[in-house]
């Protein structure tokens, strides 16, 4: 797995010789203070210009290898030319109908595709939307349709979008949910939250099937099984921290749901299509959700979201009560059948699986030498790293979020883009496009290297 068949436009090789923020930049930056809310924040201080594969140019002709994807959007890279090549030509054919006025065929066809691709070989429905967190509020909706219950689980750690209802369901406060400033709430009710499997932050190592056991008995005794609705989880947690719980505590706690007829949802909105080394992330675990809910990598960059569930759950639902004006765009359901096509003809789940090789077999030599890397973990090309403070790792496990920031920021002046994430700020996440190249890759992650042997030191 180490050759390349696309051909791309771009060079894919890092260069920031132009030097940055540029005065292109700086200049999008001064308009954009003036027109766009301060709400919204970008990690990186330059401006876009072109992005192909996994380089990114900016305004001023630097280039960026992109170890982000966008947040796990473009897994078949940017501009994928089949991605690219749909979506002209379904543009030249018409941009718009709304599926729940007029129909057509690419919402039916990547239906079809979902069916076939996610876990179990039961009969199944979808519904398209836009985003992750439309998803997730839908199979929500789902659920307490279906069980005819109101009561949602979700967990410590966890990431499920901005909306009124996901900000609820999601764990950490700022900047999601709150800030010094104040509250987005009153959040919806209905909402309770339960441990996660966390093996690095357990205080004392617990079984997968005992972490289960410890949030069943929670739910059961401050809820009442036969209140809830939906278990909802990503099976790897993302803006948590890229958590991977211990084995046996998703099956669990997917057995005991099924036994108390509670929907068990899962959230791969990042890690599903290809990234975790299979097609979604339950696939590791043996665990058949019934309901699934996708985005990001899904469409190669294009706004298409979906769930995926059991037909008699999704057809619970009476007409009329699923859907959105935009939900399953043509050029987006478009931009997806293409992108899981090249998923499909390049084998992007061994592509994956051969990316968590390169880079953990590098990070783990470099954890050897440096004591601020508390944990290594993830699965494929969805990878993090825990860093602590110095000498704590054994003991006390102290996040260390100043670490984390000064190697995002060594990162990029180099010519890398990395992200953060998790619940404490010290988590470095690793998600490149599933088609990056190996001089490319090893390229990244010996500035990833040099930068945090450098803030150790």
């Amino acid at each position: 797995m180490t050759t390349q068949t696309t051909q791309y436009r771009l060079e894919q090789k890092r260069d920031v010789s132009a030097g940055f923020p540029g005065p292109k930049s700086a200049e999008l930056a001064a308009r954009r203070s003036a027109v766009v809310a301060g709400g919204v924040a970008s990690s990186v201080p330059v401006y876009v210009a072109d992005a192909d594969g996994g380089i990114i140019t900016d305004v001023d002709g630097n280039s960026f290898i992109d170890l982000g994807s966008g947040i796990a959007v473009t897994s078949v890279g940017a501009s994928d030319p089949a991605v690219v090549a749909a979506v002209q030509d379904q543009v030249a054919k018409f941009t718009h109908t709304c599926f729940m006025v007029s129909p057509y065929e690419s919402y039916i066809a990547v239906a079809e595709k979902l069916a076939e691709l996610t876990p179990g070989d039961h009969e199944k429905r979808s519904v398209l939307f836009n985003s992750g967190a439309e998803a997730v509020e839908n199979a929500v909706k789902v659920a307490r349709i279906a069980t005819g219950r109101t009561a949602v689980v979700a967990f410590d750690h966890a990431y499920h979008g901005r909306t009124n209802l996901t900000m609820g369901l999601t764990a950490k406060a700022n900047p999601y949910k709150s800030s010094p400033a104040g509250s987005f709430g009153p959040f919806a009710p209905e909402i309770y939250r339960v441990p996660m499997s966390y093996p690095y932050r357990e205080e004392t190592e617990i079984k997968g099937e005992d972490a289960a056991r410890r949030a069943i008995t929670m739910i059961e005794k401050q809820i009442g099984a036969e209140n809830v609705a939906a278990i909802l989880i990503e099976p790897i947690q993302g803006e948590g921290g890229f958590i991977v719980p211990a084995e046996g505590f998703l099956p669990a706690l997917a057995e005991w749901a099924k036994e108390k007829g509670v929907v068990f949802i899962a959230d791969e909105v990042q890690s599903g299509f290809c990234r975790t080394g299979s097609w979604f992330a339950s696939n590791h675990d043996g665990v058949v959700p019934d309901i699934i809910t996708m985005a990001k990598g899904i469409a190669g960059g294009m706004p298409l979201s979906a769930i995926t569930g059991r037909a008699e759950l999704m057809d619970a639902v009476h007409p009329g009560g699923l859907g959105g004006t935009y939900g399953g765009n043509p050029v987006a359901c478009a931009a997806a059948l293409a992108a899981i096509e090249t998923m499909e003809a390049q084998d992007l789940s061994a592509r994956a699986r051969h990316i968590e090789e390169q880079v953990m077999g590098r990070l783990r030599k470099l954890a050897e030498d440096v004591d601020i890397i508390g944990d290594l973990r993830g699965r494929g090309a969805m990878l993090a790293m825990e860093f602590v403070k110095p000498g704590t790792g054994a003991t006390t496990k102290e996040p260390n979020a100043e670490a984390t920031k000064e190697i995002a920021a060594a990162c990029l002046q180099e010519g890398v883009i990395i992200l953060t994430c998790g619940t404490y700020g010290n988590v470095v996440r690793l998600l490149p496009p599933l088609v990056i190249g190996d001089e490319l890759l090893a390229d990244a992650l010996d500035v990833l290297e040099a930068a945090i042997r450098k803030v150790a030191a």
